[in-house]
């Protein structure tokens, strides 16, 4: 279809239309969950034609084309047609097949043209390149078809989760090849056999969206619809995750749904006005990263994103999304100065087009993908968090428990002899245990900035920070909610994550990294091959101190329950070995020692203590029996009943 000058326009217009007219209603009315596949680029015939069909959003436009190396980058050969008033701009493009390079000359109403990479992109040049890429959504022969049909049966409130929060490119290198990241199909067997060594159950890859900028982790996305080429093909990436499937692993990912670069290229005034974005910097400005804030708004701002979340939940297997800054979406207010916000149209600090984006969203999840997971990571007191919708909550399955976080690895950054006097510092969180369904993180945020590495952080000399760490991690999986460790804390690093460089791979025979990724094995064990861990942990009735008030000696001692599973879960939180301490129990009879995070094995002092214990006939915290023993220095104990 081309002239003597060049391709003749008439007549591709002339084609039918490759979107269709209850893809644009849908689009508009920002309903479409299945939006990739109509906007964006998507190679196919039409007429017998070989070629690809463009489409995009861009309802300003004085002129909307696709240009790419089969025009010379010129926009005034195939200048896209506007399908009536939804705003969209459509173009069949022969001979343009995958691989080629292509973006969308925008002409912009204050008449400025603009050259944008395609929000709906699959795949996209590698910085400093931004180009999108033309990419067939390829089919993928999945081997997870096992995992796949048990998932939607899964109720992950009431199943063990214990999270491996990795960034892909810098949890191996090669350094023989200029210091090169791995690739998705070399880190895939690689990362599956260690997080299955150590017993996750999970693995939470960092935002691995396309994103210009390596510095940001991840989290200033540009491409809502593309792995990063940083590590393969979207192919490769579902590689990725096949493999973590048939290694009994789910897969969570980082999602960004609440702010985006300003990069010219990118989403930024895409039509010539702020499209994604607000017009006014009060509501459109994040002043904390310079970035801009999605239009909640507008229905088709909000149906990009809700779509980008099911693409990755459908398209790549993935089981679950940990949607970042969530607290920064909730109010209006949020890190501004007085008079540097706009209230709500009831005078409010609440992001109202925000809630119901997030409400949509959850909805959306839960319908399309049944067993699947949205975790908020918010950091303030909002109510409902994980509440159901339709009981007024926001309907995200677990919230980030930050507040337990912050306090627990404060308690433990003081010298043992302070700890009496912040001894609520460890206890506090239980006041508010079951007011969301939470997860305990110790994430990438904790060691970055100047804040130390996690062992740098813990009170005392090597030793103690050894075994201060496996009792932080033994408290985190024994007590109740799920769990989330940031990747190189098996390997005890005393400097800082570098995402530029590799984890310290090297430390890994040192003897007491080996006891420590022991410890870490062994715990992981105990904790899945027992429902008191984990089955209740909505639940009240699945969590009771048997004494948090032991300020003198820094000595708590909890249970778990699920029905008649129990364990009892003793706390020395100093270095001094308490001799014949008594706790109440249960019940009376045998218990068996299940875990003691201080045993020679785990490189700890060995210091002795009893295999089994019987409990007499003492009553002791409340309870009808008791029971004296050895606690070894800053040391976790695990007793449960003789079967």
């Amino acid at each position: 279809m081309k002239t003597g000058d060049g391709p003749d326009l008439a007549a591709l217009h002339r084609l039918p239309s490759t979107v269709g007219e209850l893809d644009l209603h849908l689009f508009n009315q920002g309903k479409h969950r299945r939006l990739w596949e109509v906007l964006g680029a998507h190679p196919q015939e039409v007429e017998g034609i070989a070629g690809t069909a463009f489409a995009v959003w861009a309802p300003n436009a004085r002129r909307a084309s696709v240009v790419g190396d089969f025009c010379d980058w010129d926009g005034r050969h195939f200048v896209m047609r506007p399908l009536g008033t939804s705003g969209v701009h459509e173009l069949f493009v022969p001979g343009v097949s995958p691989g080629d390079l292509y973006k969308f000359e925008i002409l912009g109403v204050d008449g400025e043209l603009r050259l944008k990479t395609d929000p709906c992109a699959f795949k996209h040049e590698q910085y400093p390149g931004t180009a999108s890429i033309v990419q067939q959504l390829e089919h993928h022969d999945w081997g997870d078809a096992e995992w796949m049909d048990a998932r939607g049966l899964r109720n992950p409130l009431r199943e063990p989760l214990s999270v491996y929060e990795v960034h892909l490119s810098s949890w191996a290198r090669v350094p023989e090849e200029g210091n090169r990241s791995l690739t998705y199909r070399e880190i895939a067997p690689r990362l599956a056999e260690h997080c299955v060594r150590l017993g996750f159950t999970h693995v939470e890859i960092m935002p691995i969206m396309e994103h210009p900028f390596g510095g940001s982790w991840g989290y200033q996305v540009t491409g809502y619809f593309a792995p990063t080429s940083r590590h393969g093909t979207p192919h490769d990436f579902r590689f990725l995750i096949d493999t973590l499937h048939q290694a009994g692993l789910g897969v969570i990912l980082d999602w960004v749904p609440a702010h985006f670069p300003s990069d010219a290229h990118a989403l930024a005034r895409f039509d010539g006005t702020a499209l994604y974005e607000h017009e006014d910097p009060r509501l459109g400005v994040h002043p904390d990263w310079n970035t801009l804030i999605f239009n909640y708004g507008r229905l088709e701002v909000r149906n990009f994103l809700i779509a980008s979340a099911l693409y990755w939940l459908r398209e790549y297997h993935a089981d679950g999304l940990r949607v970042d800054a969530v607290a920064s979406m909730l109010y209006l207010d949020y890190s501004r100065e007085p008079g540097a916000w706009i209230p709500n149209r009831f005078g409010g600090r609440e992001n109202l087009e925000a809630i119901e984006f997030i409400r949509e969203l959850n909805i959306a999840v839960q319908e399309e993908c049944p067993g699947c997971v949205t975790i908020a990571e918010e950091s303030t007191t909002w109510q409902g968090v994980t509440a159901p919708v339709e009981h007024g909550g926001l309907g995200f399955t677990f919230k980030w428990n930050l507040g337990w976080m912050h306090d627990t690895l404060d308690y433990l950054a003081h010298d043992p002899v302070h700890r009496p006097w912040h001894h609520d510092k460890l206890t506090f969180a239980t006041f508010y245990e079951h007011t969301e369904q939470f997860l305990m993180p110790i994430s990438h945020d904790e060691v970055v900035h100047g804040k130390r590495s996690l062992l740098e952080k813990l009170a005392g000399d090597r030793w103690q920070q050894f075994a201060t760490l496996r009792l932080l991690l033994a408290y985190q999986a024994m007590r109740p909610g799920k769990t989330l460790l940031f990747m190189g804390t098996e390997l005890a690093s005393a400097r800082e994550w570098d995402h530029d460089g590799s984890l310290d791979w090297h430390l890994a025979d040192d003897p007491m990294r080996v006891g420590l990724q022991g410890f870490m094995a062994s715990l992981s064990q105990v904790y899945r091959e027992r429902s008191c861990f984990w089955r209740c942990d909505p639940d009240p009735g699945g969590f009771r101190w048997i004494d948090c008030n032991d300020r003198e000696n820094s000595v708590v001692s909890f249970e778990r329950r699920d029905g008649n599973d129990f364990a009892v879960i003793v706390l020395n939180l100093t270095p001094v070995p308490r001799n014949r301490y008594r706790i109440g129990m249960p019940q009376g009879g045998r218990y068996e020692l299940r875990l003691n995070s201080d045993a020679a094995e785990f490189s700890g002092s060995g210091y002795p203590v009893h295999a089994l214990v019987e409990a007499d006939e003492m009553p002791w915290h409340g309870l009808s029996h008791s029971v004296a023993l050895e606690l070894p220095p800053l040391s976790v104990l695990v007793l449960a009943p003789l079967a």
